[in-house]
C-alpha cells in the first residue's frame, strides 16, 4: 500500500483508520546516526526544541472515503531529519486541523511563537499526532484536535458543534486531516479569548490569533497548505 492517495485535491473522509505499529519506523532504524548529528545542529540553532515523541507514517491510502494507514512512534529528532529528506525517505507525516469557524463565518487561525520551529507561520491550531492520541491502537483525530487547540489557545472544543465529516488534503510534504468546528461567538470575541489565554502563559506556543474573513484575506506567513483550505471553506462546500 505505502502511500496511495490523490495529491493536491481535497478529499472527503468518512473515517480515519490509522493504526499505531509498535515496531520502530524503518526510517528511524536506517538513519540513527544522521538523526543524532542533525539534532545537534537543530538544538544549536534553537535550544528551545524538545525531543519529544510523535508519530510518522509508513503507509497511507484513501479507500472508499476512508483514510487507512500505519504509523510508528518516533522522536521529534527523527521528524526533523525527515523534514530534510522527505522526498526519498519512505515515510510521511499526517496532522490534524480543527478548522475554527466563528459565528460570523470568519476563520480563526493562529500565528506561531518566535521560539517554535514554525515561528511566525499561520495555520489552524494543531500539532502532530502523539501516542496519547490513540485508543486501542487507532488514532482518535478529534481528541488530537481538541487537545492541541486547548493547549495552544485555551479554547475548549469538546462541546462545539462539529462538521459531519472530515476532509483531507495530501501533498508530498504531508497530509492534513481537517474538520470544521462551529463556534457561535463572532471572530473578534474568540480572538480576544485567545489573546487573554496567551497572556497567562509563561512561554506560549503561539504569538496570537489571526482572523481570516474571506478567501482572499490571506495573512503574511500563511503555510502553503492553508490557502486551498481557506478557499474550500469560503466556497461553501460541505
Amino acid at each position: 500500500m505505502d502511500f496511495d492517495l490523490p495529491r493536491n485535491i481535497i478529499l472527503p473522509v468518512d473515517a480515519v483508520d490509522v493504526r499505531l505499529d509498535p515496531a520502530p519506523h524503518p526510517f528511524a532504524l536506517d538513519n540513527a546516526e544522521a538523526i543524532a548529528e542533525n539534532w545537534q545542529r537543530e538544538i544549536s540553532a534553537n535550544p528551545a526544541l524538545f525531543d519529544g515523541t510523535m508519530v510518522l507514517l509508513s503507509q497511507l491510502a484513501w479507500r472508499d472515503n476512508r483514510l487507512v494507514g500505519r504509523c510508528h512512534a518516533v522522536n521529534y529528532s527523527t521528524f526533523m531529519l525527515w523534514r530534510r529528506r522527505r522526498d526519498s525517505s519512505g515515510a510521511e507525516h499526517a496532522f490534524a486541523h480543527a478548522m475554527l469557524v466563528a459565528g460570523d463565518n470568519a476563520l480563526v487561525a493562529i500565528r506561531m511563537a518566535p521560539h517554535t520551529v514554525n515561528a511566525g507561520r499561520v495555520y489552524f491550531a494543531a500539532g502532530s499526532f502523539e501516542p496519547t492520541d490513540f485508543r486501542d491502537g487507532l488514532v482518535d483525530v478529534d481528541f488530537n484536535m481538541t487537545r492541541e487547540v486547548r493547549e495552544e489557545t485555551g479554547l475548549d472544543l469538546s462541546r462545539v458543534r462539529r462538521g459531519e465529516r472530515y476532509h483531507a488534503l495530501s501533498a508530498n510534504s504531508g497530509t492534513v486531516i481537517f474538520r470544521r468546528y462551529h463556534e457561535t461567538a463572532p471572530a473578534d470575541s474568540i480572538a480576544e479569548r485567545i489573546r487573554a489565554f496567551v497572556a497567562t502563559e509563561s512561554e506560549p506556543e503561539i504569538e496570537g490569533p489571526v482572523i481570516i474573513r474571506h478567501a482572499t484575506d490571506l495573512p503574511d506567513g500563511l503555510m502553503p497548505h492553508m490557502k486551498p483550505l481557506i478557499e474550500w471553506h469560503f466556497s461553501g462546500v460541505d
